[in-house]
């Protein structure tokens, strides 16, 4: 998601699932191939697996950035014809590409011929008035045609005349059969879901009937939900049931705090880093408070290890105190290197 899912996030994310596959923001290909690499591919090793998701049309230059970003070490390439906003239709790229499976179909040969890691294609179920479950499946053919077997799928069309990119994810209504006939009448593809999904229950339905399950901004403003992502989805370890464990999800902003402390100390703002931590307590009783100290205080603060431990204590018990210091299970085993 633009302008959220940047390095940062994805280091916070990745202290609470080992498994699930992040993503970046966005990024032309344009700006990949002439742009700063380091600043717009530069990221952790900690964050792995990670996708890079580019926007474009030109099948050569959307090679060149695949090359780039697996060069960079990214592990899957990504491209984005899903996003409905102005700005990317008027740069032929985006959800308006759905109109040109076969220019999607050259962009996802070019980049296979180029790498030798996963191309997958973000789409829509559809745009504007060309949104039958027939116009899905024909896109979906002709682009699996040329080599791609992974599609998520935002089961929302996209109007590119009237709505905004905000009301593009809210008013076109949900069509998630559409999305469990694709599985159903191409099984040899990898359908992910995504699109309007919040609950735990939603998630385990939804993967009922297909392969995987993207979740957009809920993972954002509702980040405790990826505690849960390894023992629900994956199986793995105990997990924690972060509304009811407050202590662990300390543990977490404490690890992230160590983080932020290194990036800070090689020029990046504290802000830049500590916006990603206002969510992390949703529903806990004291988090208006921790949302509060954490932004008012951030842009003046040295120590991130001080912002933060001054935070929490707006949402600790002297209880969740004591125990906070043990790292929970979603936070073991990581990759403890924060340089760069």
């Amino acid at each position: 998601m633009m302008e959220l899912t940047d390095r940062h996030y994805r280091f916070l994310a990745r202290l609470m699932t080992e498994r699930a596959l992040l993503f970046t923001e966005m990024l032309t290909a344009n700006a990949v191939v002439h742009g700063d690499r380091n600043y717009l591919l530069g990221f952790n090793p900690a964050e792995s697996p990670v996708a890079l998701q580019l926007g474009g049309s030109d099948p050569a230059m959307m090679a060149e950035a695949a090359v780039i970003g697996s060069q960079w070490g990214y592990d899957e390439i990504n491209m984005n014809v899903g996003c409905p906003s102005d700005r990317v239709q008027s740069g032929r790229f985006g959800a308006c590409l759905m109109a040109e499976p076969e220019l999607v179909a050259q962009c996802v040969a070019s980049m296979r011929n180029a790498i030798d890691k996963p191309v997958t294609v973000k789409c829509r179920i559809g745009i504007d008035r060309n949104n039958s479950y027939r116009a899905l499946r024909d896109f979906v053919e002709t682009v699996a045609d040329a080599g791609c077997e992974r599609f998520y799928v935002h089961a929302r069309k996209a109007w590119l005349d009237g709505l905004s990119p905000k009301e593009n994810r809210d008013i076109p209504p949900l069509r998630y059969e559409f999305v469990y006939r694709l599985k159903q009448e191409m099984p040899h593809l990898e359908i992910i879901i995504n699109g309007g999904i919040t609950e735990w229950e939603d998630i385990r339905d939804h993967l009922s009937e297909v392969d995987g399950v993207m979740l957009g901004r809920q993972a954002y403003y509702h980040p405790s939900l990826l505690c849960d992502v390894d023992a629900t989805v994956f199986q793995l370890g105990s997990g924690i049931k972060p509304a009811a464990d407050i202590a662990s999800l300390a543990a977490i902003a404490r690890r992230y705090a160590e983080y932020m402390q290194g990036e800070f100390e090689r020029g990046v703002p504290m802000t830049v880093m500590s916006r990603h931590l206002i969510a992390l307590f949703q529903g806990v009783p004291g988090a208006r408070n921790w949302r509060r100290h954490l932004g008012g205080q951030a842009s003046k603060a040295q120590s991130a290890i001080e912002l933060v431990e001054q935070s929490l204590q707006f949402v600790l018990s002297d209880a969740d105190r004591s125990q906070s210091t043990r790292l929970p299970a979603c936070v073991q085993n990581q990759n403890t290197d924060v340089g760069n």
